[in-house]
């Protein structure tokens, strides 16, 4: 089910909430737990119901092996080391992770290397694995640190199933979760988290719908239908991409994030607007948060404990190879790997500047750098195959034919009363999908990431002038004629 469908809008989240308060408010408070768990599972099936047993015997196979690792069961209990245990269920969900989503990757390249003919399974990658098989992970290493204060098989339930944020995060902590589902004051309606929830989710939402959807018509007619671009196409393509990508997702998770709050819930936050970022290593401070922050905890930092001398050449090898993971996690394509190795080697070369070099760089300069990079690496995530990046990375620094449009040579005559420089475009054949609507959406992408974040914007509280009334009553009307597309968050495919 979709968050920007009528049928989760007006169906399933008004009869979850109003439910699930009436069972707490009649002190049903387990029961109130199992219809959540019911729906947020009822929500993941609505999709596909054929891996409901998959995330059912993953929650399952976790909670057992988590419990097991509680310090007093495995002296008491156990011939097993809590160390080969807590191997036993990484090595585990790495494998159910690695069959659906790389077996098809894996049979490709012993194909490719060994001669062989190997056919492949085609696997349709169930919903949300990449997030729950993380989290879980997060899970069994905090209960062999001992950091679990409780073993409860339906607050475990609650905290992978819970709808908002299982489909694409936030990437959550047991910690962080269950504490507020036992707090009685959560159990009641709070009119000031419903504003605030039904606020953010309604950014969220305009987003997705408005903005992200948007760009989406633009990277989709570059990346996958056009044979050849130009130097305006070329650029419109790959800004458009990284606009969708970042609104789109931040969209979901600013949605997952509202909702939480009408239920009393407070996720993480997830981005701190990255494109503002004056450096790689700022950008992944902010984006992706809760992802960067699982990498840093639980591989990182493992990878640096693991030497028995540390070094800063060993440090940045680690980080390399932590951002290799994050490229390989988001997707079963060497171009995936490549991101990766790309954001790890610019982030070495970040520290190597910051440690050695010493050198102050303007801020301006910096973000200038840092996000033709980003927008530049994002050309590899999307691409489906090596030639749609050859396609648009020669179009980006193609400057012998830039033909462009006849709705850009109107607009720029008509800004502009030099306009005898564009005489010579005259006669060109204007096949493109470049319009004046690509330039202005792209400024307005622009001038959106250095605004200020839904985030910055609910520390702030809602004041409910009738300007912003007014704008959000338009904005609404926007979503709701938008949301006929039902399109899909990109996400859902990682």
């Amino acid at each position: 089910m979709l968050f920007n469908s009528y049928e989760f809008i007006f169906v399933f989240l008004p009869i979850t909430f109003f439910i699930y308060f009436y069972l707490n408010h009649k002190r049903f408070t387990e029961a109130s737990k199992v219809f959540l768990v019911f729906s947020s599972l009822f929500f993941y099936s609505w999709w596909n119901i054929t891996y409901l047993p998959i995330i059912l015997s993953s929650i399952l196979f976790n909670y057992i092996i988590g419990t097991s690792l509680n310090k007093e069961q495995v002296e008491n209990h156990h011939r097993f080391s809590k160390k080969l245990l807590l191997t036993f269920g990484i090595v585990s969900n790495i494998a159910l992770l690695s069959y659906f989503k790389y077996m098809d990757f894996f049979i490709e390249n012993i194909n490719l290397v060994s001669g062989s003919n190997y056919n492949l399974l085609y696997l349709a990658l169930p919903l949300a694995i990449s997030f729950f098989t993380f989290q879980q992970i997060a899970y069994l290493v905090d209960s062999y640190r001992q950091k679990i204060k409780e073993y409860n098989f339906l607050n475990y339930s609650l905290f992978v199933t819970f709808f908002p944020q299982l489909i694409a995060g936030p990437i959550v902590h047991h910690s962080e979760m269950i504490p507020q589902f036992a707090k009685t004051k959560n159990k009641v309606k709070n009119y000031r988290n419903i504003a605030m929830g039904l606020f953010i989710f309604s950014i969220g939402l305009f987003k997705k719908v408005v903005i992200a959807d948007t760009f989406a018509v633009w990277a989709t007619q570059g990346f996958d239908v056009a044979t050849t671009l130009n130097l305006f196409e070329a650029w419109a393509t790959s800004l458009s991409y990284t606009f969708q990508l970042y609104f789109d997702f931040s969209g979901y998770t600013d949605m997952a994030i509202g909702i939480a709050l009408l239920f009393n819930i407070k996720l993480p936050i997830n981005f701190n607007s990255p494109y503002k970022a004056t450096s790689i290593q700022d950008f992944w401070n902010r984006w992706h948060i809760t992802l960067s922050r699982f990498v840093n905890m639980y591989i990182f930092k493992p990878i640096v404990k693991s030497y028995k001398q540390y070094t800063f050449t060993k440090g940045m090898m680690a980080l390399f190879m932590s951002m290799v993971i994050i490229g390989f996690w988001h997707g079963s394509s060497w171009l995936f790997i490549l991101f990766g190795a790309m954001h790890g080697i610019a982030i070495t070369i970040n520290h190597i500047w910051k440690k050695k070099i010493k050198i102050k760089i303007h801020q301006v300069l910096g973000w200038f750098l840092t996000f033709n990079f980003v927008n530049i690496s994002l050309i590899f995530f999307r691409a489906k195959e090596w030639d749609d990046v050859v396609k648009i990375l020669s179009g980006m620094i193609n400057i012998t034919e830039t033909p462009i449009s006849k709705e850009f040579i109107n607009f720029f005559n008509y800004i502009n009363p030099i306009s005898i420089y564009f005489d010579k475009f005259k006669g060109v054949n204007f096949n493109t999908f470049i319009s004046v609507n690509t330039l202005e959406m792209l400024i307005l992408g622009f001038i959106l990431i250095t605004y200020t974040n839904s985030n910055e914007m609910a520390k702030k509280g809602i004041t409910f002038s009738l300007y912003i009334l007014s704008i959000f009553s338009f904005g609404t009307a926007l979503i709701v004629m938008s949301l006929q597309t039902g399109s899909e968050f990109l996400y859902f495919n990682f």
